[in-house]
């Protein structure tokens, strides 16, 4: 499978088709289980981003159809309320909007989905693509690959506790000879789900090599409820050409959103134009400065290391972003950090050099 930006300047390859070449549209909505999303963009569920900051930050910037909390411990949702503060917090402009749960206690992630339904969330979602050796030594996300009679009983427990849509996000398999993900798709299907997203990358990759993008096209070619097709989509081009070659009724982002928050909106634009705007300095400044008075207004734990983790992916592109970086890294405190942030863009405004940025 070609994405655009492997063939970026060269052309596709002979045996590619017109219409890949062309893309696809990205469907302008879909249905999970009678939940409409619109347009049919998901936020992938990213540990140490997906926080009710970030997704309401992206849901503001526009063209996201579906958001989605941090992967979650179901057995900490049950034994700590500090879990559910944590991690199970959202607000209601935030709707529709999906709690992930990872375990691998089929009782207990059915105690937990009930308790994310109880709290609001509109679908829940089973993890079973986190590559993390923490979380696959306890048999949890990916590591559940490998038994998939324990998470047919898990796809039954979960389905059997609540009524708002459920849905499960996983990797083709453990590796290149133990493919599963047709196998487990139809699973999922027979288990009463209403749609699954395929990370199209095995556990052993990682995050690592191309996605196969071939894979998402065999389960939508097997089963019939909803595939969201995630791995490697890089701009408004890829999410187009997924959908072209792989018939995917709705495409997720996960970690170029934090590199490129604009991305989901350039999709809506895409599809309705043929052509996106590239964002300017002056919507890199505003952007930059939103996020980080939303996490300063939101008082979280640990707010200035969010701000200075982000500040790589967001001074990405700026002129003289490493004397920002740097400005950000050494301040003390979040309004420090802003305070930084306003100095660089007024002095580049000014075309002042920027002598201090503290």
């Amino acid at each position: 499978m070609r994405k655009y930006w492997d063939n970026s300047g060269n052309g596709a390859s002979d045996d590619t088709s017109a219409a890949a070449r062309a893309g696809t549209p990205v469907p302008p909505s879909c249905s999970l289980g009678g939940v409409e999303i619109h347009p049919a963009t998901v936020l992938a569920p990213m540990a140490g981003v997906t926080d009710t900051v970030f997704r309401r930050f992206i849901k503001n910037l526009g063209g996201c159809g579906l958001i989605m909390t941090e992967f979650t411990s179901a057995d900490g949702v049950l034994k700590d309320k500090r879990v559910r503060g944590r991690y199970l917090h959202f607000y209601e402009d935030e709707h529709p909007v999906s709690a992930q749960l990872f375990g691998s206690n089929p009782a207990v992630l059915g105690e937990a989905a009930k308790v994310v339904e109880d709290l609001g969330f509109d679908l829940v979602d089973l993890n079973l693509g986190c590559p993390a050796k923490k979380v696959v030594k306890c048999n949890g996300g990916s590591g559940l690959l490998r038994d998939l009679p324990l998470i047919g009983k898990i796809f039954e427990t979960v389905r059997s506790a609540v009524k708002i849509p459920f849905t499960v996000k996983f990797r083709a398999g453990w590796n290149e000879d133990e493919i599963v993900c047709v196998e487990l798709a139809k699973l999922a299907e027979e288990s009463g789900l209403c749609a699954v997203a395929l990370h199209a990358r095995t556990r052993e990759q990682g995050y690592s090599g191309n996605a196969r993008w071939e894979w998402i096209a065999a389960i939508k070619d097997a089963v019939k409820i909803k595939v969201i097709g995630n791995g490697d989509i890089r701009s408004p081009e890829d999410a187009s050409a997924m959908v072209a070659q792989t018939g995917c009724d709705a495409v997720m982002i996960g970690r170029m959103a934090p590199a490129n928050p604009w991305i989901f909106r350039q999709i809506a634009e895409y599809t309705e134009t043929g052509t996106y705007t590239q964002p300017t300095e002056t919507d890199r400044y505003a952007m930059i400065r939103t996020y980080f008075q939303m996490l300063i207004e939101e008082e979280m734990p640990g707010t200035e290391g969010k701000m200075k983790q982000f500040a790589s992916w967001f001074t990405h592109g700026v002129p003289g972003g490493a004397i920002l970086r740097k400005a950000i890294y050494e301040a003390r405190n979040g309004p420090e950090i802003l305070g930084s942030v306003e100095e660089f863009f007024e002095a580049r405004a000014n075309q002042s050099p920027v002598i201090n940025c503290q």
